[in-house]
C-alpha cells in the first residue's frame, strides 16, 4: 500500500474519530492539520485531509489551498464531516464554493458526524439557535435535507458516525 498521511481538523471529535478509523484501515500516519507543515507531508504519496463542516466551510482546507502547488505529484483526497445527512446537492455546492483553481479536481467525500448542543461553544450554540429560527419561517415542504435534520434532532445529542462512510475513500485509495 502507498505511504500516506491523514490530516484532520476536529472541533467536537467526529472528524478525529474518522481519522483514527482511516488510520487503522490504512496504516497511514495521522496528524492534526493545525500542527502540520509542508515538510511534514512532502514525504508521503497520499494525503487525506478531513475537516468538520462549519457554515458550509471545511475546516483545515486552507492547508491544501496554501500548499497544493507543491503537492501536485501526490494523491490528495478530502473528506468533510457534518451533522447533516449525505446530500449530493450539498457536496456539489461545497465543491463549487471551495474547490477552485488547484483544488478543483480533488475528490470530496462526506461522512456524517455528530450533534451535541451541550458540547458546542457558546457561539456555535447561538448560531445554531438563530439558524433554527430562520429556517422555522420556511414551509417545511421546501426544506433541504440539512434543514429537515436540524429540526428532527432538536436539542438531543446524536452520533451518526459510522465506518461505512469510509468505504468510498478506501475505494479511491485503490486507484
Amino acid at each position: 500500500m502507498k505511504k500516506g498521511i491523514i490530516l484532520y481538523q476536529s472541533k467536537y471529535g467526529a472528524t478525529e474519530k474518522y481519522a483514527k478509523w482511516l488510520q487503522e484501515k490504512t496504516g497511514f500516519a495521522r496528524m492534526e492539520t493545525k500542527k502540520a507543515t509542508l515538510t511534514d507531508v512532502q514525504g508521503y504519496d497520499t494525503i487525506i485531509l478531513g475537516g468538520g463542516v462549519y457554515a458550509g466551510g471545511i475546516a483545515g482546507l486552507n492547508f491544501l489551498k496554501k500548499h497544493m502547488e507543491k503537492l501536485t505529484d501526490k494523491q490528495v483526497l478530502v473528506f468533510a464531516v457534518g451533522a447533516s445527512p449525505y446530500d449530493e446537492k450539498f457536496i456539489a455546492q461545497c465543491k463549487d464554493m471551495q474547490f477552485k483553481d488547484e483544488l478543483k479536481d480533488l475528490p470530496l467525500f462526506y461522512c456524517r458526524g455528530a450533534w451535541d448542543m451541550e458540547k458546542m461553544t457558546f457561539l456555535h450554540r447561538k448560531l445554531c439557535t438563530m439558524l433554527k429560527k430562520a429556517v422555522a419561517k420556511q414551509d417545511p415542504a421546501t426544506f433541504e435535507p440539512w434543514q429537515t435534520a436540524l429540526f428532527e434532532v432538536g436539542e438531543e445529542a446524536c452520533d451518526w458516525t459510522d465506518e461505512k462512510y469510509l468505504a468510498p475513500i478506501l475505494e479511491e485509495l485503490k486507484k
